[in-house]
């Protein structure tokens, strides 16, 4: 991480004269992208690396085309000369979707989602105009084979991960019709591909786009699909419907008369049910292989995002194996698999999470339990060692910043949770009274309280037990 801050700011010297006062990494979401947010002043910058060159130039060659044609999209401002890194403009530090869990389903709200759609339409249409789709980063139109692609990726990260008996060739078969049925229309425009408030930003109440390197030459209903059946925005029926009615509206008022809305809303159904499974794809392949938390909790949402519009948009009659597969996912068995337990009032299981010095000695538990996991955090990098970091602790927001940004703290502690959640969930479901849990490191300060604060977060989050933290060592900790 160290070689790459230093390129970065190799970099940023190129755009400005004056040293920045800050540079943090920004949490990553399904990527493999790193973005930092650079800091001079009242200004900041957005600094992205990424190995994938290809994607680079992709990402490059579009917000250059669509920032020239006055798309509401970031500036980018300098790019390496291996093509790894690249500085734009800061198009904002809120997505529409914080802002929609932050607000609610507000009349604000439900305007910038019409301003989303609104800008979204000139993209599609007037961003597309002379765009080379040579440069994309896959497939250069969404056809039969991008959309069987994405019937099979739903197919094998996830369908197959249930165990559910089918016949493969059927529902193989079945996926050849589906896919000429969506590829019949005219593809004549762009497509974002990952059109989601997620990748909206908001800024002084005006909405820009991020993360569109997928795009491609695609049918004008999947973005919109994408963006009003997120499974985390759980936008009520009557908002989509009344925001998929406000952008046939603005997409007539730049195509013209030639624009038929039978043959768009017939396709649009069509998209958001292979949307909807690409997203559950997505979901099992970062969640079920990758192990990352975050997509895990989201699965409940895409099964009940999926069933909502089964029960609207029943399956067709022609495809009865792909139908009978998408009813019994979406019961309540397969939704009680994602759902894990969570704790109530009457709940006696509480926690006891503790950070300790080895130098120290191990803590007691004086339950009937009589003891539980100690994990060993010294193979972890100690910001101890440096003397910015040195009188701070796990509690403060620099050495936590250095954790999570220059050692392997988070693959540790997600392989520490596939571990205990598997006791947590056995303790809850028998009325056990006690668990205790355990993180030492040589001082007691630094890794060790970060990992017992960041387990009491995920376990508090996930299943709304009671904990209790302890950092042992407090009285002893360098200050």
């Amino acid at each position: 991480m160290e070689a790459i801050l230093k390129q970065i700011q190799t970099l940023y010297k190129t755009i400005h004269p004056i040293e920045w006062d800050d540079i943090q990494k920004i949490p990553q979401s399904g990527g493999d992208r790193v973005y930092f947010r650079i800091t001079q002043g009242k200004d900041t910058w957005i600094a992205t690396y990424n190995k994938n060159i290809k994607e680079n130039q992709t990402f490059i060659y579009f917000a250059n085309h669509f920032y020239a044609k006055g798309m509401p999209v970031p500036q980018v401002l300098a790019v390496n000369e291996e093509e790894s890194i690249y500085i734009q403009t800061d198009v904002g530090k809120t997505s529409l979707l914080e802002i929609l869990e932050k607000e609610g389903k507000t009349d604000h709200v439900f305007s910038l989602f019409q301003k989303s759609l609104q800008a979204l339409a000139q993209l599609q249409v007037k961003g597309g105009e002379g765009l080379d789709y040579q440069k994309c980063l896959t497939s250069k139109a969404f056809g039969k084979h991008s959309i069987l692609t994405d019937l099979l990726y739903y197919k094998y990260y996830f369908l197959d991960t249930l165990q559910y008996p089918y016949d493969k060739q059927a529902l193989i078969d079945e996926f050849e019709l589906l896919s000429d049925q969506l590829a019949s229309a005219q593809f004549n425009h762009f497509l974002f591909r990952d059109f989601q408030s997620r990748n909206i930003m908001v800024k002084e109440d005006q909405v820009f786009f991020i993360d569109f390197q997928g795009g491609m030459q695609g049918g004008l209903s999947y973005d919109v699909a994408s963006l009003l059946w997120q499974a985390k925005a759980e936008l009520s029926n009557e908002w989509k419907e009344k925001l998929l009615a406000y952008y046939i509206q603005e997409i007539k008022k730049i195509v013209g008369g030639d624009f038929n809305t039978e043959a768009f809303l017939k396709q649009y159904h069509g998209f958001v049910l292979l949307r909807l499974l690409q997203v559950l794809g997505a979901y099992g392949f970062r969640g079920l292989f990758e192990r990352k938390a975050h997509f895990l909790t989201s699965i409940p949402l895409g099964l009940k995002n999926l069933a909502n519009f089964l029960a609207i948009s029943p399956i067709s009659n022609d495809t009865p194996v792909f139908a009978g597969i998408l009813q019994w996912m979406v019961g309540p068995e397969v939704l009680a698999r994602f759902t894990p337990p969570t704790a109530n009032e009457k709940t006696p299981l509480v926690i006891s999470i503790n950070s300790f010095s080895y130098k120290k000695g191990l803590p007691t538990d004086t339950t009937e339990n009589g003891g539980g996991f100690i994990f060993d955090m010294r193979g972890i990098l100690n910001p101890g060692r440096y003397d910015d970091y040195k009188k701070l602790s796990g509690l403060d927001k620099p050495v936590q910043d250095f954790l999570d940004q220059r050692t392997k703290m988070n693959t540790f502690l997600n392989s520490v949770w596939d571990l205990i959640d598997i006791t947590v969930e056995n303790y809850l479901s028998r009325d056990f009274e006690s668990l205790q849990i355990n993180f030492g490191c040589t001082g007691g300060q630094h890794r060790s309280v970060f990992a017992a604060e960041q387990t009491a977060r995920h376990l508090r989050n996930k299943y709304k037990v009671k904990v209790v933290i302890a950092h042992t060592n407090q009285e002893n900790w360098v200050k």
